[in-house]
C-alpha cells in the first residue's frame, strides 16, 4: 500500500482527534502529505527521511531542530504496511510530552493505512467484477482473453452455468432515482453471497444486469426455482421502501456467447413486456411475442398482424371483449378457468368470443386463426 494525500489527511485528522498535538505524515520520500499545519504541505522533513532510512523511531528535540530541514521538536515514528515501511508519522511538541502518544499515533495510522488498503482491493474487485459481466455480454464484441485474465484474478469459474436477468429500477411516486438506489440494488443482488455477478448497466435507464448462477437438470433449468429465489428479492426491496423493481429474465444457451445470446433474450422480454404491469418476466412464458417483437420494425407486417385486434378495439368501447380475449388465453383457451377468472357465465363467455368472430372474420375454433387472434392480442399492447 501507498500513502497519498487522501489517506494522509485522514491519519492527521483521526489522530489530532484524540491527542492535543500537530501531527505530520510523511510519505516514502520524507515529503510531507498531511499535517495540522498545511503551511509545511510539500516540505521535505529531514527527521521521516532518518527514520525511513534506519527504520527507527528518531527524537527530535530544540537542539536537533536547528541542524535538520524543516523539523520541528517532537517524534517520528515509521508507518508499516505488511513489514514494508511506507511513510513516516510526527507528533510536534516537546519529546517529553509527546513521546506517551508515539505508539497510540502509530497504531491508528497503521490501522487505517490498512483499512484504506481492504477498501482499496474491494473497490478493485468489485470494479473488475463489473467489467467482466460487461465483458460477457458483449457478443461479437468480446474480449476472450480479457475475460479469462479477469476471472482468472477475481477466481471465479465461467463454467458454472448463468442466465442473464436485467432489473429495472422504478421510482416511486415524485421520488427522482439517483446513482444511490442503483448502488442499493447492487448490494440487495450480491448479499447474501449467492455468486452473483452484478452491473450496472445503465444509469439513465436505471437498469442492471445480474448473471445468476442456476441448477441444471436433464429437464433444463427450473423456472420455478429462479422465481422464488426472484420473489424473495422483490419482498427485500420492498422493505426498502423508496422504489420497486421489474425484472425480466432470459433463457440458459451452452454456447461459448451464451450468457450474450441470454442478454439478448432478457432485454428483449423486458422490451416486449414494457407495458404490462407485472414486476416478474421470464423469457420462456413470453417467447412468442418477444420473437415476433421485431415484426414491429416493420409498420406494415405489425399494422396486418395487430388488425383483427384493433377491429375489436374500435368497436368495443369498454375494452370487454380484448380483455376477455386475452383472459381466455392465459388459461389455454379453457372455457371453465376464463370463465371462473373473469366471474362470468359460460353463456356470457361463448357470446363474447361469437362476437368477437363476427368482427374480426376469425374463427376461434380454427388453429390458424386463434393464432392471429393470439398474435393481435399480444402486440397490441407492444
Amino acid at each position: 500500500m501507498q500513502l497519498n494525500a487522501t489517506i494522509a489527511r485522514n491519519i492527521v485528522e483521526r489522530t489530532m482527534k484524540i491527542i492535543p498535538y500537530s501531527v505530520n505524515v510523511m510519505d516514502d520520500l520524507g515529503r510531507i502529505i498531511g499535517s495540522g499545519d498545511p503551511t509545511r504541505l510539500g516540505q521535505k522533513h529531514e527527521g521521516a527521511i532518518l527514520a525511513l532510512t534506519e527504520q527507527r523511531d528518531v527524537v527530535i528535540d530544540e537542539a536537533t531542530a536547528q541542524h535538520l530541514k524543516g523539523v520541528r521538536p517532537g517524534i517520528n515514528l515509521p508507518i508499516v504496511d505488511q513489514d514494508k515501511v511506507i511513510g513516516v508519522i510526527g507528533i510536534s511538541g516537546a519529546p517529553e510530552l509527546v513521546h506517551q502518544y508515539g505508539e497510540l499515533v502509530k497504531m491508528t495510522a497503521e490501522l487505517i493505512v490498512e483499512q484504506a488498503a481492504l477498501m482499496s482491493q474491494i473497490e478493485w474487485h468489485k470494479r473488475h467484477r463489473e467489467e467482466l459481466v460487461l465483458q460477457l455480454i458483449q457478443g461479437a464484441k468480446r474480449n476472450d482473453r480479457q475475460i479469462q485474465r479477469i476471472a482468472e484474478r477475481l477466481e471465479l469459474d465461467l463454467s458454472t452455468p448463468r442466465i442473464a436477468a436485467i432489473v429495472k429500477v422504478i421510482p416511486e411516486a415524485n421520488r427522482p432515482l439517483s446513482l444511490e438506489h442503483l448502488q442499493q440494488l447492487v448490494h440487495l443482488l450480491e448479499y447474501p453471497e449467492r455468486d452473483n455477478l452484478v452491473g450496472i448497466l445503465s444509469v439513465s435507464n436505471n437498469e442492471v444486469v445480474v448473471l445468476k448462477p442456476i441448477v441444471l437438470s436433464d429437464s433444463g433449468w427450473s423456472i420455478e426455482h429462479e422465481n422464488a429465489r426472484v420473489t424473495k428479492l422483490l419482498k427485500r426491496v420492498r422493505k426498502q421502501g423508496n422504489f420497486k423493481i421489474k425484472i425480466a429474465l432470459g433463457d440458459y444457451f451452452a454456447e461459448p456467447d451464451g450468457l450474450a445470446k441470454s442478454y439478448q433474450t432478457a432485454q428483449m422480454t423486458l422490451d416486449a413486456v414494457a407495458q404490462r404491469q407485472e414486476d416478474v418476466f421470464f423469457y420462456q412464458q413470453y417467447k412468442l411475442p418477444v420473437l415476433l417483437t421485431s415484426l414491429l420494425d416493420e409498420p406494415w407486417k405489425a399494422a396486418q398482424l395487430r388488425q383483427p385486434a384493433e377491429l375489436i378495439k374500435e368497436q368495443d368501447t369498454k375494452n370487454v371483449l380484448l380483455r376477455t380475449l386475452r383472459a381466455y388465453f392465459e388459461q389455454n383457451c379453457d372455457v371453465h378457468l376464463t370463465c371462473e377468472t373473469l366471474h362470468i357465465h359460460r353463456n356470457t363467455l361463448r357470446y363474447r368470443l361469437d362476437r368477437i368472430e363476427s368482427i374480426t372474420n376469425l374463427n376461434i375454433n380454427k388453429l390458424e386463426d386463434i393464432l392471429q387472434l393470439y398474435l393481435a392480442s399480444t402486440l397490441l399492447t407492444q
